[in-house]
């Protein structure tokens, strides 16, 4: 990947939470330990429903007196509405700036230039007054920008960057086995520990309690994780979101997300379950791709 490139996530909204309060707020909601968030490191992380499901996934960046929320843009009205349920009379102000500032995504090897990078997933320092951070998920996504709109292009034009595709960018997330985009089909059909949020570092499992924190503790400590979410690898034909997948017959996944990057849940311990194996469903054949960092 050219080190030049960099992609205009036009697809990403930006939320801005800030107050008294807003620290222990967001901890006693979030997967993950909003204490890891500072100045120089920002977090990757999810907000469950009580039962441990899947609801949001989001980034969060230190910034001034508080915290930007970096969101899926088709996600970014509801974790807001929810955000503000939970809210009640804590001292949390919640702002939605996606109409103000933008995120730009470019190459590992890019950020690795800056003054004072570090390798290391989450490391996060300023250009100029604006935040850019290796992705904590996976370091091999890249790094991210978080600008003004108004800054953006005399900014790439002084970095040296050059607006490239973003299907580029998103093929690169689906081969990592990390979701890009329609994030809404996940809600509630799968426990967030099975969205793989522990290798990549989206849950802690030594915080003290959040929302969805007691189905996700018991699945780990009871290691009854068997089914993950993986990206699919269509060879012909058409998906469609909530068939079932067998290998003869043996059902083995789901198909959740069924256009452009397609994913499944699948039982990937299952003896049935085979990445190299072709997979058919009812007009479509394919195969699923465990990603080389998921644990067994």
């Amino acid at each position: 990947m050219n080190i030049k490139n960099v992609y205009i996530l036009n697809d990403r909204a930006i939320l801005y939470l800030n107050g008294e309060d807003v620290k222990g707020f967001l901890q006693n909601l979030i997967s993950n330990d909003i204490n890891k968030v500072s100045d120089d490191n920002s977090c990757f992380t999810s907000l469950l429903s009580p039962q441990g499901k899947f609801l949001y996934e989001f980034l969060i960046i230190k910034h001034k007196s508080g915290f930007l929320i970096d969101c899926e843009k088709s996600q970014v009205n509801g974790l807001y509405k929810q955000l503000g349920i939970y809210k009640l009379r804590s001292k949390v102000e919640i702002l939605n700036l996606s109409n103000e500032f933008v995120v730009a995504a470019l190459t590992h090897e890019k950020f690795l230039k800056f003054d004072d990078a570090k390798d290391i997933p989450g490391f996060t320092l300023k250009y100029r007054e604006d935040p850019i951070f290796l992705d904590p998920r996976n370091k091999k996504l890249g790094a991210r920008l978080i600008i003004n709109l108004e800054k953006l292009y005399l900014s790439l034009k002084k970095l040296d960057l050059q607006d490239t595709d973003l299907k580029d960018y998103y093929s690169l997330s689906h081969k990592l086995g990390i979701v890009p985009k329609n994030l809404n089909k996940l809600q509630n059909k799968l426990f967030g520990i099975e969205c793989n949020y522990e290798e990549l570092n989206g849950i802690d499992f030594k915080k003290g309690c959040y929302v969805g924190q007691e189905n996700t503790a018991r699945i780990k400590l009871k290691n009854k994780l068997s089914k993950r979410l993986f990206p699919i690898n269509l060879i012909k034909g058409k998906l469609y979101e909530g068939e079932s997948i067998f290998n003869q017959d043996n059902e083995i996944g789901k198909v959740l997300i069924d256009n452009d990057y397609p994913f499944a849940l699948v039982k990937y311990l299952d003896k049935n379950f085979d990445e190299k194996i072709e997979f058919k469903t009812k007009e479509a054949s394919f195969r699923v791709k465990k990603p080389e960092w998921v644990k067994d």
